[in-house]
């Protein structure tokens, strides 16, 4: 079949998508996958008040066919691990890092092996940010509609506008794929491509560190000694709690109340209420707990020290870097950040001498770029 009769047979799929909405049609369907090679995946979710993201729909294509899972009809999708783990069958997805973590978290499981269009993309020199709906029109030439961006994806019954839109967002996927992978097998890219996305999957299946979620704080860098320590141990409470109550962080604590509280060390309510930082109701809830911390903090001495920043030199360093990312970048026709960005540069720069690099700069960057940079950090350091 022709390319152009391959996306006529994937579009009239998603006229006509078929609803996964019973456990037993899910077990029986995924017996049936198992002889895909290639299938495309994506989800449908919301997140705007939770710490997990809710599901509403899991969206599967084999290019001549779209199955719509209803996981609140289906209930438990642990059948779909058995699916994401085959190493048989070749998963697209499209910038999946949420698509990842809402996987795991309601399956136990991760696509393996992957294939992200959206690097793919990035690789053949478009741009790293590069959504779904337009690397459709820049690959097969065709505009869908978005028009369904901003779903409910969790109210029933859903819409046959929405079914519609979710089925177009994975119908094109293998086709997307046969085409950017002849394109990458060409470049001689296929291994950067894989490298990366396996980056991916061992970041969705890495728990994030509470420890560290102090640093996502702006204005964390103005603080030090005892008032930094205090606001490391909110983050590590506030973390906790968002995740023991599905909440986002902003809707237990904001951030700018972490920074006040860690500023003037309120030792108790009346104290912290005169901050004005919080909403009553958070004070109501959460001021005996937030007062601990402070106080655990006080009464222990403990202290901080603020993340180490670049200096004058190494500044330099980083100019000189970047310059040196740039020139290979272009003569890749990819975009720098592909290779690496400021921020990861600067943890190269600030990385021990006779640590290994970090996990960004192995593989195919060591020999594209890595060794140069460290020549470059290594005469700097002379």
């Amino acid at each position: 079949m022709s390319s152009q009769g391959q996306i006529n047979k994937a579009l009239a799929a998603a006229d006509h998508p078929v609803m996964v909405e019973s456990e037993i049609h899910l077990q029986e369907i995924v017996k049936d996958w198992q002889a895909c090679e290639v299938i495309g995946i994506d989800t449908e979710f919301v997140r705007e008040r939770t710490w997990r993201a809710n599901l509403g729909l899991v969206q599967i294509s084999d290019g001549e066919t779209v199955w719509l899972v209803d996981p609140l009809k289906t209930g438990p999708l642990q059948p779909l691990a058995e699916l994401l783990g085959n190493q048989r069958i070749m998963k697209i997805l499209h910038a999946p890092s949420e698509d990842l973590d809402v996987l795991l978290y309601t399956t136990g499981a991760v696509p393996t092996p992957l294939f992200d269009t959206q690097i793919a993309c990035a690789l053949l020199g478009e741009s790293l940010q590069m959504g779904y709906h337009k690397t459709v029109e820049w690959l097969l030439g065709i505009a869908i509609d978005k028009g369904e961006t901003r779903s409910n994806w969790c109210k029933r019954p859903l819409r046959p506008a929405q079914l519609h839109y979710a089925a177009l967002d994975v119908c094109l996927l293998p086709i997307m794929y046969r085409q950017l992978q002849t394109r990458l097998r060409d470049l001689g890219r296929e291994d950067w491509l894989r490298e990366d996305c396996s980056r991916s999957l061992n970041k969705a299946l890495t728990p994030a560190d509470p420890e560290q979620s102090w640093k996502r704080i702006n204005g964390n860098g103005r603080l030090n000694g005892r008032s930094l320590a205090i606001l490391q141990s909110l983050a590590r409470w506030r973390d906790e709690e968002a995740e023991r109550r599905n909440l986002a962080r902003g809707f237990v604590i904001k951030d700018n109340a972490l920074l006040t509280m860690a500023n003037k060390q309120p030792e108790n309510l009346d104290a912290l209420a005169e901050l004005d930082v919080c909403h009553p109701r958070a004070l109501e809830i959460h001021g005996s707990a937030l007062l601990g911390v402070i106080d655990e903090v006080l009464q222990n001495g403990l202290t901080a020290e603020p993340q180490e920043i670049l200096g004058p030199k190494q500044r330099n360093l980083l100019a000189g870097m970047r310059k040196l990312v740039l020139q290979k970048a272009q003569e890749l026709s990819i975009e720098p950040a592909l290779l690496a960005s400021k921020k990861e540069l600067e943890i190269l720069i600030l990385s021990p001498q006779d640590e290994p690099v970090p996990e960004r700069f192995r593989g195919w960057r060591e020999g594209i770029i890595t060794r140069d940079l460290l020549t470059l950090k290594n005469d700097f350091s002379g």
